[in-house]
């Protein structure tokens, strides 16, 4: 169940306090405790712990701080890939919930033993009936109903790459973990009410506020709001000398407006640590290059994170930062593919692990991917599995029709963690408060829930990304000055705006290799519009952005109104 579609059920049956404890992981929290308030549920937080299918503890956090430590805890588990102990260590601010029967040391104050419904007839011939106060009810939610729980089972399969025939007891979760209305838990537990009261205590106990929306991101560069204001002037008055031979009044205009409105808005330290990321570019002779709507900024021109000097092409900074914009701007800065690398690990090392992250993206089921998985789980052969996906082929036998329903079923199921583009996340708290964290193979923490949830909560990513073309210029300008002793800089802009050469490329749309303008849509309309000029190319960027015209209807609808007009003439 996706975190909305459990709160649902819950408050379909009556629940009015839910914990969600995923095994090994957080990625459901923050969706959950923003989406719980709509249902009129308190949402509490925790983790179960295990070591493949053998479970450990379940531990849910008192609060901000508890969650803090269940989430550090976990991610030096999954980083070193250490298995769990069977005895959790002392967390002052969280509870420890072990599973019924496998316990023999003794329970510290915030420890206790939970029983599920299946247990309860083996209570009797327990010990642990002596010790009513470390007893509580513990109904665990895996489905909703006996499709559900089939669809478990599949995944269970796909997980282990084994035939359904073979999937074990132990691979997958008891058919009665559904929800329960709290009248029907209290008939199943009506010789053990204390454990009801227990576990109600402990849920009332539990407690956390993430604040959506407040800007949680790194708040300061230096060590005060008032040196990075200083900071910041600094070095955007160094910047006008070095990008203005003359300021006019209009650039003093608008530079005194952007700054007066970066500094209200408290982005300085945002733009500070941008500079700090292409100065250390800059210090390796690394290409890079600023984009999006950060290019409107003239700040960002004077800082050198863009070459686009916004007053020139006169771009609106309101586009970038205006008074009513809620959440942080967002830099999209591109560095050659094999230098991203070190770029993230000095943004790790410059702002430290505990508070630097990778963000993280869903990948998800899509249909060719279920129905072949699927198809493998029941044992079909691989020519049978590719019938599926020719055309008039139609399969009505009894695994076909399986194959088909629950194909459907698994359609935008979560598959796996995987990593965002570019996202890189400075939190002004550790990043643990968040979320635990993964370790993928180039060794950078990855928080476990996407840029979805890290906005919602105010978690606002830097867009460090790798740009092949960008490797390619600098490998191109290192031939030229080998070859022809002549240096190349690819920053002056101006320079390139006059070039003759340059203008024609535009002007016959010759741009197959040119990041973002290369696609058949651009290239087209820059050939109709017979561009010459980089004021031109802007102004086409304009009408129509390229990830939107290369779609396939975009690209008719352009052509089509382009025939429309030639007929008009």
């Amino acid at each position: 169940m996706s975190p909305e579609e459990l709160l649902c059920e819950a408050q379909q049956k009556g629940v009015s306090t839910l914990a969600v404890a995923d095994i090994n992981n957080t990625s459901a929290i923050l969706d959950f405790f923003r989406l719980a308030p709509k249902y009129n549920i308190k949402p509490v937080a925790g983790i179960t712990f295990k070591n493949g299918t053998q479970k450990k503890f379940t531990a849910l956090s008192k609060n901000a701080e508890g969650f803090y430590a269940l989430n550090l805890f976990l991610s030096q588990h999954l980083h070193s890939g250490e298995p769990f102990p069977s005895e959790a260590p002392s967390f002052e601010n969280a509870f420890i919930i072990y599973p019924f029967g496998e316990n023999i040391f003794r329970l510290k104050e915030n420890e206790f033993i939970g029983v599920k419904p299946s247990d309860l007839f083996r209570l009797n011939f327990s010990g642990w009936k002596n010790y009513p106060q470390k007893l509580i009810a513990l109904a665990p939610v895996t489905f909703r109903n006996r499709i559900d729980f089939n669809t478990h089972r599949l995944l269970r399969a796909i997980d282990n790459n084994i035939l359904l025939s073979k999937l074990s007891a132990a691979e997958q979760a008891l058919p009665d973990e559904v929800m329960f209305a709290p009248e029907e838990l209290q008939r199943i537990y009506s010789d053990y009410p204390f454990m009801l009261s227990n576990a109600q205590k402990l849920l009332e106990s539990c407690e956390i506020d993430f604040e959506f929306g407040k800007n949680k991101n790194k708040k300061v560069f230096t060590s005060s709001a008032r040196l990075d204001y200083h900071k910041l002037m600094q070095l955007s008055y160094e910047g006008l000398a070095q990008r203005y031979d003359n300021p006019d009044e209009d650039i003093i205009e608008r530079f005194e407006k952007e700054i007066r409105m970066i500094c209200e808005l408290g982005y300085s330290a945002y733009f500070l640590i941008s500079w700090d990321i292409v100065r250390y570019a800059r210090s390796k002779n690394y290409f890079y290059t600023g984009r999006g709507s950060g290019a409107n900024s003239m700040v960002a021109y004077l800082l050198r994170i863009t070459d686009v000097d916004p007053v020139d092409l006169d771009l609106y900074f309101e586009r970038f930062i205006n008074a009513q914009r809620t959440s942080p701007p967002d830099f999209d800065i591109d560095f050659s593919s094999d230098e991203r690398d070190d770029v993230v690990a000095y943004i790790f090392k410059k702002h430290t692990q505990a508070h630097t992250a990778l963000l993280a993206a869903y990948n998800t089921f899509q249909w060719d991917a279920a129905v072949r998985e699927l198809g493998k789980v029941f044992g079909l052969p691989k020519a049978e599995i590719d019938s599926f996906f020719d055309k008039g082929n139609s399969r009505t036998d009894h695994i076909s029709k399986l194959i088909l329903r629950y194909g459907q079923r698994l359609i935008d199921l979560p598959h796996h963690l995987s990593i965002h583009a570019g996202g890189v996340l400075i939190s002004d708290k550790p990043v643990y408060y968040y979320s635990a964290t993964q370790l993928p193979p180039k060794n950078f923490p990855l928080v476990q829930f996407s840029m979805l949830e890290a906005e919602d909560v105010g978690l606002y990513k830097f867009d460090i990304l790798a740009q092949r073309g960008l490797g390619k210029i600098r490998d191109a300008v290192e031939i030229v000055r080998k070859n022809r002793s002549v240096e190349v800089d690819i920053h002056d802009v101006k320079k390139f705006k006059e070039d003759k050469a340059v203008r024609e490329n535009l002007r016959t749309a010759n741009l197959i290799g040119c990041f973002y303008v290369e696609s058949p849509a651009m290239r087209m309309l820059l050939k109709k519009l017979k561009a010459s000029t980089y004021l031109d190319l802007v102004a086409a960027s304009s009408i129509i952005r390229p990830g939107v015209a290369q779609s396939g209807m975009m690209r008719e609808y352009i052509q089509r109104f382009h025939e429309a007009n030639d007929r008009d003439r």
